[in-house]
């Protein structure tokens, strides 16, 4: 059976799905896809950070307060490699379809949402994707990846200022999160005017990375338009003394012959002449 792409003829399926809901979940069969951790799509395990699903927060209340995750299950694990295998296959209406099955079947991860959020921005579906995404901060607060996805979901929509607020709280959550430092300057510049903020966030993200071309010609333009000097080249170690001080030549070898060695001292046993250990 194909499924349309059109989301209304999706709905009926989960909606059925949710009214079985109450029954006791079936095993799963074994998982058909080969996605591994540290893909674009996601880790193996829906509860583990990656550059596109965030960790699972369980018993979010109403209110956004978290308890700690609990780690993922064989069957949640399971379940999310075989939507990943869809996603990254092309097929996005089968891999749509599993990660609603999982907000069924697990409502607390956020991980499924992040991943319902990138399907509906590639397809064009903003407001279905920015709904997807800020179901996933609710339940996880602390996920870098779920900011960072909302705010590029919602610098889309022209939301500029939520953008940067999302970049924000991803590096809020996690501050070596590169790609966050990246957006937030790029959203700052060419969205806000916002120079200084622009130039601290892309060089916190040229620190980071170490790329050199594009950001370093850009953070040198944004250095000119906000009227700071380049960055100072780390000076050479001194090695003379302190600051200031100027050290004395060392004196020349004197031209007599050099001197012997100093007799040993009284009672003193003979130099030893046996061969030191290694020779």
């Amino acid at each position: 059976m194909r499924f349309s792409t059109d989301i209304r003829l999706i709905w009926p399926l989960v909606l059925l799905l949710g009214a079985c809901a109450s029954a006791p979940p079936k095993p799963a069969p074994a998982p058909r896809a080969t996605a591994q951790p540290g893909t674009a799509a996601g880790s193996a395990a829906p509860g583990g950070a990656s550059a596109a699903a965030s960790t699972a927060g369980t018993g979010a209340s109403p209110a956004g307060a978290q308890t700690p995750a609990a780690p993922p299950t064989a069957r949640e694990t399971a379940d999310f490699n075989r939507a990943i295998g869809f996603m990254r296959s092309g097929n996005a209406t089968q891999a749509e379809l599993e990660f609603k099955q999982m907000t069924l079947a697990y409502p607390n991860l956020s991980a499924p949402y992040v991943n319902l959020g990138i399907l509906y921005r590639k397809a064009g579906h903003l407001d279905q994707s920015e709904a997807a995404l800020k179901n996933a901060v609710q339940r996880n607060a602390a996920s870098a990846t779920a900011w960072n996805e909302l705010g590029a979901t919602q610098r889309l929509r022209g939301e500029f200022p939520d953008a940067a607020a999302a970049y924000e709280k991803a590096i809020a959550a996690d501050a070596n999160f590169a790609a966050a430092w990246r957006n937030l300057g790029v959203v700052s510049d060419l969205y806000l005017g916002d120079p200084e903020r622009a130039l601290t966030a892309l060089e916190k993200y040229k620190e980071l990375t170490g790329e050199d071309r594009p950001v370093t010609s850009w953070i040198a333009e944004l250095r000119q338009r906000t009227g700071k000097p380049p960055p100072k080249p780390p000076a050479a170690a001194d090695k003379s003394g302190p600051p200031g001080q100027v050290s004395d030549p060392a004196p020349p070898a004197p031209a007599s012959a050099p001197p012997t060695a100093a007799p040993p001292p009284a009672g003193s046993p003979p130099p030893s002449t046996a061969p030191k250990s290694g020779d």
